[in-house]
């Protein structure tokens, strides 16, 4: 599994290649090194729908997989191919669902006691000991 971030430059619309084969492309720049790269992503069947929710500036993360195949043409030239299989994408600094952050619940969100109720607790712990 990888992850890119990066920012949408083309989204295009999904193709049925096949009757039971669809396919949807989308291309990020990624602009972390000193010459920016233009990546073609690919997303298919049920997960094409991924990309309805993203447009071209938006700031995106994309969570994917490395493919590779060998193709041998009529010709018996032997030929290999890379994709980049997206799963997820998510909007960098979008507002999260159910206020839970993106990896998860963790210990600072989990308790909605406030900062001044858990210290008026310990203190009025401290008063009920014995010594």
């Amino acid at each position: 599994m990888f992850k890119l971030n990066g920012i949408v430059k083309v989204v295009s619309p999904t193709v049925q290649v096949s009757e039971k084969f669809a396919k949807r492309e989308f291309v990020v720049t990624d602009a972390s090194s000193m010459y920016p790269q233009d990546i073609m992503f690919q997303l298919t069947q049920d997960k094409c729908s991924l990309a309805d929710s993203i447009q071209v500036n938006d700031q995106i993360e994309v969570s994917f997989n490395l493919r590779g195949r060998e193709w041998t043409s009529p010709q018996g030239e032997v030929k290999y191919f890379n994709t980049l299989e997206a799963w997820r994408i998510d909007k960098v600094g979008a507002p999260v669902a159910g206020g839970i952050p993106q990896g998860g619940p963790s210990a600072m969100t989990l308790d909605p006691v406030s900062v001044a109720t858990a210290q008026a607790n310990v203190e009025s712990a401290d008063d009920d000991l014995p010594f």
